[in-house]
C-alpha cells in the first residue's frame, strides 16, 4: 500500500476500487486556504488542478482571513476541504458544523506567539494582567494565550480579550489601542520584521499547534477519490518542500502578498509531513474542547471522536470524555 493509501486507509477515507470505480467526481472542488502552509504552496504549484482535470474537476480557491471564517464557509457550504489551527475546528463543530479531520501536519509551536510593540515595557506574560490582548476568536492562539496565562499563574480573566481578525488586530496593535496581540504565520513574522514586535512568548512548551486539513463529512464521504488525490498531492508537496526552503518562500512570498524576508522566516517556522490523526493527536484536541468548555468559549462539550473518519472507532471512542 502506497504512503498516501495508507494515510487515507489510517483516515477511514480509503476506498475499494468497485466504490472507486462508482464514486462520481463533483465539477467543481472548492478549496478553502489562508495565507500560510501548504495548501497556499499547492495552489501556487498548480498541480492539483492538472492532478484532477482528466476526471473533469475544476479547482476553486477562496482566501479566507482566518480559521473560524473559514469553517463558517464550510458549515454553510460554500467550500468542500480546508486547513486550520487546532481550536477552528473545535469552535466549529460546538456551532454544529458536520466536518471530518482528513489528516494534520506536525508541530509548529514557534509559528505562533504573543507579541508586544517594540517600545512596550511588559517583559513578560504576567505583566499581562488587566491589558487588553488582541487575537481572532477560536483562532489556533485562543489555546495558547490560555496556556500561557496559567503557566504565569494567571486567569484567561485576568486580561482584557480583544476579539479582532488579524488585519484588524495588526492596525489596533501599530496604533497602541491593545497591549499585546496573540497571532500567528506569516502575521507573526510580518509583526516581527515590518514593525520590530517583541515575543513574550511562543508555544513552545505549551501548545503544539498542529495545523488540520478538514473536509465537509457528506463531500468526503461522497467523494473519496478527489479527497485522495488532494491528500496525495499535499504529501508529495510537503516532501519536496522540506528541503527547500528558500523556493518555498520565493512561492510563498507572492501568494501572501509579503516581502520575502517574511515568507522565509514563516517557512522556516512550518512544520512539513502530512499525517494521519493518531489517537494522541486526536486526545489532545479533546484536551482542548474541554478546557474552551470549562472557560464557557464553546456552548457545550463535544466529542472530538465525533468529528474522526470513523466515529465508531473503538480508540477514537476512548479518546472523549
Amino acid at each position: 500500500m502506497s504512503g498516501t493509501l495508507a494515510l487515507l486507509a489510517a483516515a477511514g477515507l480509503a476506498v475499494s476500487p468497485v466504490a472507486q470505480a462508482q464514486n462520481k467526481a463533483p465539477q467543481v472542488l472548492r478549496i478553502g486556504y489562508q495565507k500560510y502552509g501548504t495548501l497556499t504552496l499547492l495552489k501556487a504549484r498548480g498541480t492539483l488542478e492538472k492532478r484532477l482535470a482528466p476526471q473533469g474537476v475544476e479547482v476553486k480557491w477562496t482566501e479566507f482571513p482566518a480559521g473560524p471564517q473559514l469553517l463558517e464557509g464550510l458549515n454553510v457550504g460554500s467550500i468542500d476541504f480546508g486547513t486550520v489551527g487546532e481550536a477552528p475546528p473545535i469552535f466549529a463543530q460546538a456551532a454544529g458544523a458536520d466536518l471530518v479531520y482528513v489528516a494534520n501536519q506536525p508541530p509548529a509551536p514557534q509559528a505562533e506567539a504573543i507579541v508586544v510593540p517594540k517600545q512596550s515595557t511588559l517583559k513578560s506574560v504576567a505583566e499581562l494582567k488587566g491589558k487588553r490582548v488582541a487575537l481572532n476568536k477560536g483562532s489556533n492562539v485562543h489555546y495558547l494565550l490560555v496556556k500561557a496565562l496559567e503557566k504565569a499563574g494567571l486567569r484567561y480573566q485576568d486580561v482584557q480579550v480583544v476579539f479582532l481578525p488579524p488585519a484588524d488586530a495588526r492596525a489596533a496593535f501599530q496604533r497602541g489601542s491593545v497591549d499585546a496581540w496573540v497571532i500567528w504565520d506569516p502575521f507573526l513574522a510580518a509583526a516581527e520584521q515590518q514593525l520590530g514586535a517583541r515575543v513574550l512568548a511562543d508555544g513552545r512548551g505549551l501548545v503544539a499547534n498542529h495545523q488540520f486539513y478538514l473536509a465537509a463529512r457528506p463531500y468526503a464521504e461522497q467523494h473519496p477519490t478527489v479527497v485522495k488525490a488532494i491528500v496525495d498531492e499535499l504529501a508529495q508537496l510537503d516532501a519536496w518542500a522540506q528541503s527547500r526552503p528558500q523556493e518555498v518562500a520565493q512561492f510563498l512570498a507572492p501568494q501572501i502578498g509579503l516581502d520575502l524576508r517574511v515568507a522565509e522566516v514563516a517557512a522556516g517556522r512550518f512544520a512539513y509531513g502530512i499525517q494521519s490523526i493518531t489517537p494522541a493527536v486526536a486526545s489532545e484536541q479533546q484536551k482542548i474542547a474541554d478546557v474552551f468548555h470549562k472557560l464557557k468559549l464553546i456552548p457545550k462539550p463535544i466529542r472530538i471522536a465525533d468529528a474522526l473518519p470513523n466515529p465508531s472507532n473503538a480508540v477514537a471512542r476512548g479518546t472523549a470524555p
